[in-house]
């Protein structure tokens, strides 16, 4: 329960920053103060000096030179809230954590895992930073590359503490036979990959501004591959850089990935798996399918703040299905039956209840 509610934080933590990028709020708090920062500005002074340090980055001068006091307050509490978030989640893990083990109540083999969760929750921090501090001196946004890396530590973080908590929530894989699982197996792998890149490339299109052009699908501008898609010198930065490049690349991307996980869907009610399995994967195919209606919805209403935001929340649960099918399908004892038990050479036993 509290992995899992951690779990929950981050993807909470997912969605605000999501909305602070696009109300353009991520900017507003100019320094990095992990202690003092806990406290927002709590006089008129206070203010004043954080919108007047504002007032000093290239995004104030170049797209908000009319901007006020009041209007200052309503970006800066969605970036203050962000962090804030982010101070609580690595309280809401770090205690606990110290608290469990001290009680002896973490099996030995998880805590160098949890601790390495713990320190990659520190380094998400100061990345956090690092990304923030890109749009500071020349840009009047953030650092695209530093997005999507901001972003994928916090989804290696967040299936990382998923998978734990899975592997305690239920320690014994399902019944599948090792035919089945041959099967299945490498095609949810590959799925998970896929998952991931287009995620990331969905991070590019957010960091490059790529939602707001090319609004209609499947063409783009009258034509399947656009014709300022793949100009930029030199080509391997070129799906980085354009935006036209990044939303073609994760467009057809999200198009093929719902495609493979169908195929899954309908390879595993092939292969007789078990039905942990079959529920597993019909709640991965079923996200995948609400996923992508989300995401052509953001694209062709111009990428409303709700829509995008659960946009962005469907890519994680999208991931969570991913790997509870892979937990599920994973190699080890399986589970007996339920209602009875087995033991070789005797009676049958009652079955044991379950917790």
């Amino acid at each position: 329960v509290w992995l899992l509610l951690v779990c929950a934080m981050i993807l909470a933590m997912v969605v605000i920053g999501g909305v602070t990028r696009l109300t353009e709020s991520g900017l507003s708090i100019t320094e990095w103060r992990p202690v003092s920062g806990v406290l927002p500005p709590l006089s008129a002074a206070d203010w004043q000096d954080a919108f007047a340090r504002y007032q000093q980055i290239p995004q104030y001068r170049q797209l908000n030179p009319h901007m006020t006091l009041a209007e200052f307050k309503g970006i800066y509490w969605w970036e203050y809230v962000h962090r804030l978030w982010g101070r609580l989640i690595g309280l809401a893990f770090a205690l606990p954590l110290f608290y469990f083990a001290a009680r002896g109540r973490i099996p030995r083999a998880l805590v160098p895992r949890l601790l390495l969760l713990l320190a990659l929750g520190a380094a998400q921090g100061g990345l956090g930073w690092y990304m923030v501090e890109s749009g500071l001196a020349e840009r009047v946004s953030v650092s695209q590359y530093r997005l999507a890396a901001h972003l994928a530590l916090a989804l290696a973080i967040y299936a990382g503490m998923l998978w734990l908590a899975f592997g305690l929530l239920r320690p014994r894989p399902a019944a599948l036979a090792p035919q089945a699982r041959a099967r299945l197996r490498p095609h949810l792998w590959l799925i998970g990959g896929w998952t991931a890149v287009t995620i990331l490339f969905g991070a590019f299109v957010a960091g490059l501004d790529g939602g707001f052009i090319y609004n209609t699908f499947p063409l783009m501008g009258g034509r399947l591959v656009p014709s300022d898609a793949f100009t930029a010198a030199p080509l391997w930065r070129d799906p980085f850089e354009n935006p036209a490049t990044a939303q073609f690349i994760h467009r057809w991307l999200a198009v093929g990935l719902v495609a493979a996980v169908l195929a899954l869907w309908l390879r595993a009610r092939r292969a007789a798996a078990d039905r942990s399995v079959r529920r597993a994967l019909d709640l991965l195919a079923g996200m995948a399918l609400v996923q992508a209606g989300l995401g052509l919805a953001t694209l062709l209403l111009v990428v409303p703040v709700p829509l995008a935001a659960a946009h962005q929340a469907g890519a994680v649960l999208l991931l969570s299905f991913v790997v509870w099918a892979l937990h599920c399908t994973r190699a080890g004892t399986p589970a007996p039956p339920r209602g009875i038990l087995q033991a070789p050479g005797r009676a049958l036993v009652p079955p044991i209840p379950e917790v």
